[in-house]
């Protein structure tokens, strides 16, 4: 039985257009926020597996200097302000506040774990009006390790005094659900876009395309 559900931030309950509307202003490219998040999450793995730590503001900042010097683009404090700004403001997806009440209306504890800092984490929730639904947030700063090191979600369970058996996952990205399960949680898997789920990495155990419908299966887990 799942008594702990753990939810990443970015992707899975936040939606990322506010930030794309911020970069498109810049850019004339509809993968600009893909490659720029994506280079952000590869350099933060870098940095974990060589046992390094830089918090998740500092990498994002560096990330998207490197993105406008490769582009021959000017950076200036107020364009970088701008766009890493739109990070605090996210909109929750309209399917989160819903789901997330289902949860807790079944006694299942629901806590968030980002890679962002813990001020950043709660500004977001807040932001998004959707913080008094939370019992608890986890910032990777308290591990010094980035997910999908198997750090944070060891950490988490053992701060939660759960065991992983019952506690569940909640991601849009494969990564952190294949850390997750390795760690022995289970992993729910939220599509938020159109891409595959990495066939070698170990697939979820229960995956939906709407949060709600997500939250009914793992209410349904025993």
């Amino acid at each position: 039985m799942i008594k702990t559900v753990l939810f990443d931030m970015n992707e899975t309950m936040l939606d990322l257009s506010l930030l794309k509307e911020n970069f498109d202003k810049y850019f004339d490219d509809n993968y600009v926020l893909k490659y720029w998040f994506t280079k952000l999450l590869h350099t933060s793995t870098v940095v974990g597996a060589i046992d390094e730590y830089k918090n998740f503001g500092e990498l994002a900042e560096v990330v998207l200097e490197s993105l406008f010097y490769e582009n021959n683009k000017e950076l200036t404090k107020e364009i970088k302000i701008e766009i890493l700004g739109a990070f605090r403001k996210l909109p929750a997806y309209d399917d989160v506040p819903k789901a997330l009440e289902l949860l807790k209306l079944n006694k299942i504890r629901v806590v968030a774990v980002s890679n962002s800092s813990l001020e950043m984490i709660e500004e977001q929730l807040a932001n998004a009006g959707i913080i008094n639904l939370f019992d608890k947030f986890y910032s990777v700063d308290s591990v010094k390790k980035y997910k999908p090191f198997n750090d944070i979600y060891e950490y988490v369970a053992k701060e939660e005094k759960t065991s992983v058996d019952n506690i569940a996952m909640v991601a849009s990205h494969d990564w952190d659900l294949f850390g997750a399960k390795k760690v022995g949680l289970t992993t729910a898997y939220i599509k938020r876009k159109e891409e595959i789920f990495n066939p070698y990495y170990l697939q979820p155990d229960i995956s939906e395309t709407n949060l709600i419908d997500l939250a009914k299966k793992i209410i349904k887990i025993k």
